[in-house]
């Protein structure tokens, strides 16, 4: 799809790629210090660098024996010593073997790990084998994963249990990460009411701000609850002018085409609009801009627009800031379990859990519907202009590729 094919509306695409651009040209800068159990989530500000070789020295891959391959003439050997785990062996004796276990050191001078279901003790406490050897079986060499002064995690990388796991193994006890951005929370809508509170004519209670808060803070972001604006210019104006001490303004409603629109009115006289109406479905109204230069984006108000546009453009965008690369989420293909009928001119992402390996749709894909998303486990893209009989490929987008 291009401009031509419905006018003013952006193909999502090239509003992916223009956030990430923008993104890159505003990266979050400072860095800061961690203790590893801290680092979860975080984003590493400079490469994490091998100080030693992993592992350290070669070891046994298996509880068994260890021997010279060159000593061994087919011929029992005798035991000349007992290796476990976290202990310093002696040099090997010529023309024996020693008793190993896993992730024991080689002692000097072997060379082979045969393991121990393979041996077989005789009466005088000598060993024998009865397979065939080669040189180098069952022995992990010293540098296998990792040589001292490699780069193993890139600037970049977004840390999680693995890859704390790996810092870990290198003795890493502290990391250099990105600091938190911080992100301040607007909810507007005279409609918008807090759990918790009493509902008058009109109301209801506000989902956005527990749904965007939360994401947030797994996405370890420093949230800013800037709370719900009245439907008011000279409110929202005020409210924005008070949070230019962040790296971030999310606003949820007030992003519509209309008189109601008192994001855009504030952004297009004090700031710059980027971006402005996509081609997505649901969540067409996403804007993007900046009020006195800090930057914003506008999500659609209905729940289930928030969550598609978050997690398909705000998200990536937050992500890229801090200097992750690989930001967009992993999708796979599946056969569709449900007819779509009518081509639509915007891309589609329907609710959808997968059964009996196929992908069905909630019945209800309003953009208000956010039970929908509790009830789906990912989101199925259809195409612009496109029709689906049941087994047709679709792709499929888990909300775990999108939620973390």
């Amino acid at each position: 799809m291009n401009g031509c094919d419905h006018p003013g509306l952006l193909p999502v695409e090239e509003a992916l790629a223009r956030l990430l651009a923008l993104a890159e040209s505003a990266p979050i800068a400072g860095d800061e210090q961690v203790v590893l159990a801290e680092a979860d989530g975080r984003v590493l500000a400079v490469p994490l660098v091998a100080g030693l070789d992993l592992p350290p020295w070669a070891n046994s891959a298996m509880d068994g024996y260890a021997l010279r391959l060159a000593d061994w003439t087919g011929e029992p050997l005798v035991v000349s010593q007992r290796i476990l785990a976290g202990s310093a062996p002696q040099p090997l004796q010529p023309g024996t073997c020693a008793r190993i276990f896993t992730g024991a050191p080689l002692p000097e001078g072997a060379d082979t790990v045969e393991m121990q279901e393979n041996a077989d003790v005789e009466s005088d406490g000598r060993v024998a084998f009865s397979e065939p050897l080669r040189q180098g079986q069952n022995v992990r060499p010293q540098g296998q994963e990792t040589r001292r002064g490699e780069t193993v995690l890139p600037a970049g990388t977004r840390m999680g249990p693995i890859e704390m796991g790996l810092a870990a193994s290198l003795g890493a006890a502290e990391l250099t990460v990105r600091r938190r951005p911080r992100v301040a929370v607007v909810s507007t809508g005279d409609e918008l009411v807090p759990p918790g509170q009493p509902l008058g004519p009109g109301q209801i209670y506000n989902s956005n701000r527990a749904l965007l808060i939360a994401w947030l803070k797994r996405l370890g972001c420093a949230v800013v609850d800037a709370g719900i604006l009245a439907d008011d210019l000279e409110l929202t104006r005020a409210a924005l002018t008070g949070l230019s001490d962040v790296d971030l303004i999310l606003s949820t409603g007030g992003v519509s085409v209309g008189e109601a629109d008192f994001l855009g009115h504030a952004l297009r006289e004090e700031g710059e609009l980027a971006l402005w109406k996509l081609a997505i479905k649901p969540g067409k109204p996403l804007t993007f801009g900046h009020f006195r230069g800090v930057p914003v984006i506008g999500l659609p108000g209905n729940p289930a627009s928030t969550l598609v546009t978050f997690g398909l453009l705000a998200r990536p965008y937050l992500l890229r800031r801090l200097g992750v690369q690989e930001v967009e989420p992993l999708g796979f293909t599946v056969a569709a379990g449900f007819v779509w009928k009518k081509p639509g001119n915007r891309r589609e992402y329907l609710r959808a859990r997968l059964e009996h390996g196929r992908a069905v749709i909630y019945p209800n894909q309003s953009s208000g519907v956010l039970r929908s998303a509790a009830w789906a486990e990912g989101l199925v893209e259809v195409l612009e202009g496109t029709t689906l009989a049941e087994g047709d490929s679709v792709r499929f987008i888990p909300l775990s590729e999108i939620q973390a």
